[in-house]
């Protein structure tokens, strides 16, 4: 079973998740990141330090994000791989409690 980041995440893309990651199984987009199901071995180190409680087990992930876990996967083969920590987008602080953030989500890989 892996983690999955969920809709919290839109907008802030935080990056301390991908520091402390040991097998580096983060991939990046425009506004978001993705954990790579098939990569991530499940050691939950990556939870505790989301800014914006993002990251779930899979088994706990609310059913309101259910389609995170299909998102991660996907965009996981699509987009590039992060493995050191960056600044956080711009309006982070701005977004990091909103809901309902789906619709602000860019397919677009990272840079």
């Amino acid at each position: 079973m892996a983690y999955v980041v969920a809709e919290p995440c839109i907008k802030c893309k935080y990056t301390d998740c991908v520091e402390v990651c040991p097998v580096n199984c983060f991939y990046e987009g425009a506004n978001f990141l993705v954990i790579h199901p098939d990569e991530c071995i499940d050691c939950g180190a990556c939870e505790p330090v989301c800014p914006t409680k993002a990251i779930f087990p899979e088994s706990e992930l609310p059913k309101e994000w259910a389609e995170y876990k299909t998102l991660n996967a996907d965009f996981s083969t699509k987009w590039p791989n992060i493995a050191e920590k960056k600044s956080s987008l711009p309006e982070a602080e701005e977004f990091k409690d909103a809901k309902g953030k789906r619709g602000m989500l860019d397919a677009a890989p990272g840079k």
